[in-house]
């Protein structure tokens, strides 16, 4: 975003200044689980602001922390966010001005979203472990479209259209939601996924390698998320879209290549709990050098399926004809060489199969 200047710095950044946090820049996070955190006055835990290059000012991520038995102090904020739960378990307690209440109880693995502008409670339940969670949000968007903190953070008004206190909430319950524009695999609207490392995914075979995916849509917000998986010795197809997708690496080990047109290849190493955001019509590609299967979740920006009907489609569809993948008999050949040369130094054996051109 431009034009929104408070001084030399974006509202944004100078709020992240006020509360004492560190804003921390660059390209990728080796893991969530250690990177070092600061106390939080405002939520009453530990924290940090992660802000990759690839998010533009569009969302951003954030690591919190709940001390063993304590709970965070009451939020409301008018923008949206997904949390995944990186490790403890615990409760949030949601409620509105019209004081509807629900309550949902999540562990290490759990994902689900705060419904927007609800007042919200996280409470740590166990007396020994602290909870740590990673949640991916609109706040700059918000505080750079409105300039105005307290707004942001003290506006009254309900979205009884996104969360009334309806019964079942975040039961978990999971709805398909069918997209006439092309996407072939399987979107589910929920509020609750409780377990995202074992969830079931559907085939996906339009980025390759024999791997499946799913996506979420969550709580009525135009974020959306999604999980892929893809199996030992093998790596998918080379591919952009826009910015602003929070990559969390749930399992397994590899490495991803990234470059703009014209420009060479920039590696990134990833294991369980690092994090990367692939910059703005980057293409990257993710490849399996470990020994399980390559797990992830990309909690995106503003791109909701029940906003962009049909766009997925150009996605997977071959950048020869216009779109924004590169079919494996297209790829260069270094990208095969580097990656059979990085097994035979596992001693992992190629799955992938040859392609011709």
């Amino acid at each position: 975003m431009t034009g929104v200047l408070v001084g030399e710095k974006m509202t944004f950044e100078r709020w992240v200044e006020s509360e004492g946090l560190d804003l921390v820049r660059g390209f990728y996070i080796e893991d969530l689980k250690a990177i070092p955190l600061k106390p939080w006055t405002r939520k009453g835990g530990l924290g940090v602001y992660i802000k990759l290059d690839g998010t533009g000012w569009e969302n951003v991520a954030y690591v919190c922390e709940i001390p063993p038995g304590k709970a965070l102090k009451p939020q409301r904020h008018l923008y949206e966010e997904n949390i995944y739960i990186l490790k403890g378990q615990g409760s949030t307690r949601v409620w509105n001005d019209g004081g509807r209440e629900q309550t949902v109880e999540w562990k290490a693995g759990s994902l689900f979203a705060i419904p927007l502008n609800t007042r919200h409670e996280h409470v740590n339940r166990s007396p020994d472990e602290a909870v740590r969670y990673v949640a991916v949000t609109l706040a700059p968007s918000m505080m750079n479209l409105f300039r105005d903190t307290d707004f942001i953070f003290n506006i009254p008004h309900d979205f009884t259209n996104r969360f009334d206190g309806e019964p079942g909430y975040f039961s978990g319950e999971e709805k398909v939601f069918k997209d006439p524009g092309g996407f072939r695999g399987q979107i589910l609207e929920t509020n609750l996924v409780l377990d995202v490392p074992k969830h079931a995914l559907a085939e996906r075979e339009e980025r390759g390698a024999g791997g499946r995916n799913i996506r979420f849509e969550m709580a009525g917000n135009v974020m959306d998320c999604h999980v892929s998986e893809f199996p030992v010795g093998t790596y998918k197809k080379a591919h952009r879209h826009a910015g602003h997708a929070h990559v969390i690496i749930l399992s397994g080990k590899g490495y991803s290549l990234l470059w703009q047109d014209g420009t060479p290849f920039q590696r990134v190493d990833w294991q369980a709990g690092s994090m990367i955001v692939p910059p703005d019509r980057c293409w990257h590609q993710h490849f399996n050098t470990g020994i399980a299967p390559a797990r992830y979740l990309a909690l995106h920006g503003m791109r909701s399926h029940k906003f962009k009907m049909g766009i997925e489609s150009s996605e997977v569809k071959s950048s020869k004809e216009g779109g924004k993948q590169i079919e494996f008999e297209d790829e260069l050949p270094e990208i095969r060489e580097m990656f059979e040369k990085e097994l035979v130094k596992l001693g992992l054996k190629c799955q992938m199969p040859v392609h011709k051109k």
